[in-house]
């Protein structure tokens, strides 16, 4: 006889309350009708206050485990998720205007958008394999259904088909990763199984087979070389709303569950999986800088930024174990934490301006439609500059310090070749980021309609191209949460 335990369902009150408010969303869309579509965009977005309301009451400090151990509602996965509703909802008043012009401001977009939200909110508090995975598919699943909304767009239906075909060899090979890692060890608890490989069990041979594949189903998801097949073309393809859902907030999500697997799991083989992140970071910063400077797509072109800057990220994960030291842990992880952060930040108000200078029929996508832009709008041409100067990490931007504080780590972790090289790519990496600020100040315009956009959005990205500039004046703030968040996630490790 099976004896069931109710879980505690406190700890995953936020998940149940996104979960709860998508089927209402669902229900009052079909009754609602086509006149009334911003009412799921306002359910969507009070859904999205009331987790954060609610992540923020239940924040304690204490990490709490439920479901038989799969899932973990500690500080560090509440400061992810407070980074993460933010993210969303600013994608949303972002999207907003954009999806309306094109008719795809449906009930099925934002019930997308909160599922999406839910499948990340689980990877973040994932504690076990299965929940990782089933966080994972949510995520891809809805995200595939959002790059092809646009039914009638050639170009975006391509992009779903082949976002779907390599997400879906991406997630065989983690599902086969974690069946090795499970045949080696007995379990799928991630906390267990490091307790496990730490006492000597498992065989050696088949875990680090099964690691092997698990790195390469978590790069496809980071979007690293050479997983990246799949992020130009999903981003140029995808409508752009969706594109600056897909660029940021599951960021997030992926950079928790690499900690999560990596360093809580498998610590224990840290020299081997380290060997390839360092591969695999080297070979991104390289190739992501490399190739985004032939773009002429501005979304192309963020597509290779974001490539190069998951590389940087995984350079602060594999500096934080030194030959078998951890006491580089907390500076390197609170730093990766920080960058993937300042990143989501950046890469909102990038794509935010591409969405401010789209309007019906036209998709400013292209880096000559922002020619001139200083004389249409000198308060927006001064926001782009901004980001574009941060995301090249100028001084005093919060890219920089981001960028700073993850080399520091490298270099703290004796890694010196490794930090050269990722700042000889940065230098050039600064080039295409350049060109964009080049074409805004210098450049005449070709297009000198006046820019059409919501007040909120107006005010909304102006705040972020501020915060970019500000936090990296004050990061003190932010990066003091990201060392406690990791300080208590490695004493839970």
């Amino acid at each position: 006889m099976i004896n069931f335990v109710m879980p505690d369902l406190y700890p995953a009150s936020a998940e149940i309350f996104i979960l709860v408010m998508a089927c209402v969303l669902l229900l009052v869309d079909l009754f609602a009708g086509k006149g009334r579509r911003w009412l799921a965009y306002l359910m969507a977005q009070l859904t999205l206050a009331g987790c954060f309301g609610i992540t923020f009451v239940t924040m304690d400090g204490q990490g709490v485990t439920t479901f038989s151990n799969m899932f973990v509602d500690d500080l560090f996965a509440d400061f992810l998720k407070l980074a993460l509703y933010p993210a969303v909802a600013i994608m949303l008043v972002y999207s907003r205007a954009y999806l309306a012009a094109r008719n795809l401001d449906r009930g099925e977009f934002y019930l997308l958008v909160l599922f999406a939200t839910l499948g990340m909110m689980v990877m973040i508090s994932a504690s076990h394999f299965v929940t990782v995975y089933l966080g994972l598919e949510l995520l891809a699943l809805s995200m595939y259904a959002l790059v092809a909304i646009d039914r009638d767009s050639v170009r975006a239906t391509e992009a779903a088909m082949k976002y779907f075909v390599l997400g879906s060899m991406a997630s065989g090979l983690l599902l086969y990763g974690m069946s090795m890692v499970y045949g080696a060890i007995g379990s799928l608890e991630i906390a267990e199984m490091g307790q496990r490989i730490a006492l000597g069990g498992g065989n050696k041979t088949v875990l680090v087979f099964g690691l092997i594949f698990v790195v390469a189903g978590l790069a496809f998801k980071l979007g690293v070389v050479p997983f990246h097949m799949w992020v130009p073309d999903v981003y140029h393809g995808a409508p752009t709303a969706v594109t600056l859902l897909l660029g940021s907030a599951p960021k997030l999500a992926a950079f928790a569950i690499t900690l999560r697997v990596l360093v809580t799991g498998l610590a224990e083989l840290a020299e081997h999986w380290q060997v390839m992140l360092m591969i695999l970071a080297a070979l991104s910063i390289a190739l992501g800088n490399l190739a985004a400077i032939a773009q002429r797509n501005l979304k192309r072109m963020l597509a290779y930024s974001a490539i190069s800057h998951m590389g940087f990220m995984l350079l602060g994960v594999l500096s934080g174990i030194v030959g078998g030291d951890p006491r580089f842990t907390l500076n390197a992880y609170s730093s990766a934490m920080f960058y993937a952060i300042a990143y989501v930040l950046m890469s909102l108000g990038a794509f935010g301006m591409i969405l401010l200078l789209s309007r019906a029929g036209f998709e400013a996508e292209e880096i000559d439609d922002f020619r001139g832009l200083n004389r249409r709008s000198p308060w927006f041409a001064a926001i782009m500059m901004i980001l574009m100067f941060s995301m090249a990490g100028v001084p005093f931007f919060v890219g920089f310090f981001a960028k700073f504080a993850v080399l520091q780590a490298v270099v703290a972790a004796n890694q010196i070749w490794l930090a050269v090289f990722a700042v000889l790519f940065s230098l050039i990496g600064a080039f295409y980021y350049l060109r964009v600020v080049k074409v805004m100040y210098f450049d005449a315009p070709t297009d000198t309609a006046p820019l059409e956009a919501p007040r909120d959005m107006r005010i909304l990205l102006s705040v972020n191209g501020l915060a970019v500039a500000i936090l990296g004046l004050l990061p003190e703030g932010v990066l003091k949460y990201a060392i406690y968040a990791t300080y208590t996630f490695l004493l839970g490790s």
